[in-house]
């Protein structure tokens, strides 16, 4: 699995280039905004864009503003201005200080969970690095709820798959798109082993693997007639003797005997 320190890394360096992604994504409710005007100090104003995606700025009164990247709005604040006879060749800035209109929500077994901004460009990785990567506890596939023309959707995207590049298809995100990890999958070992207990499942987790990740065997432990038990689809109970490289199943309790000599 990727290794979190990495995860960190990442998610300091998109915290770095937040203000860039907040540049170019569209306007909307909810968002805050500060303008100012070159040689005009006393227009200089932070303001909220309504729920019905206006904001108001002084000379010019209601000024709508909903799905306009910044720049646009600068254009048309400018233009405003101008055609109003207040300012000559008016050169407007918009900053937006708080954007809430484009933002992703980051849910579940993640080292920051909250919702995020998001422009066009965000892809799952991004998101998931800006919530501080996945935790200890957190699978590597992640569920991805998404709602387009009225229909709501689920993917299950594999995050390995993803960083390798071999998922074989990126997943732009939008605004209001949930992104939930759940916790990884675990399975118990107990007996003669040194660290008896629940642990993470890994990916194609042998038997034999199992047993490392037990710490070994005791002096009185034998890797003769392993067991698993494992509950089938209709919840009964099986047990199974185990190979060393027999593949493990979440929630398998894999039993190690005593030896008898």
């Amino acid at each position: 699995m990727i290794k979190h320190s990495v995860w960190r890394i990442l998610g300091l360096a998109l915290a770095l280039m937040l203000g860039n992604a907040n540049a170019e994504a569209p306007l909307g409710a909810g968002d805050v905004v500060r303008i100012s005007v070159y040689n005009n100090p006393d227009l200089t104003t932070e303001t909220r864009v309504s729920e019905s995606g206006t904001i108001t700025f002084p000379l010019i009164g209601q000024v709508s503003v909903n799905n306009l990247e910044p720049a646009a709005a600068e254009k048309k604040i400018a233009a405003l201005l101008e055609s109003g006879g207040y300012i000559k060749k008016a050169q407007v800035n918009l900053l937006v200080t708080t954007m809430q209109s484009q933002q992703v929500s980051v849910l579940g077994q993640v080292n920051r969970p909250g919702r995020f901004p998001v422009d066009s460009q965000r892809t799952v990785l991004d998101m998931l690095a800006l919530a501080g990567g996945i935790s200890a506890d957190g699978a590597d596939t992640v569920s991805l709820i998404r709602k387009r023309d009225g229909a709501t959707t689920k993917e299950t995207v594999d995050v390995i798959a993803l960083a390798r590049g071999d998922a074989g298809r990126e997943y732009q995100l939008a605004a209001n798109d949930v992104i939930y990890v759940e916790r990884a999958p675990r399975f118990y070992i107990y007996g003669e082993v040194q660290r008896p207990g629940a642990f993470r499942l890994e990916r194609a987790m042998t038997v034999l693997q199992a047993l490392a990740t037990g710490g070994g065997l005791t002096q009185r432990g034998t890797e003769r007639g392993l067991r698993i038990k494992r509950r089938d689809a209709a919840g009964k109970l099986q047990i199974i003797d185990a190979q060393h490289d027999d593949l493990l199943q979440p929630d398998d309790v894999v039993y190690v005997k005593e030896s008898l000599f």
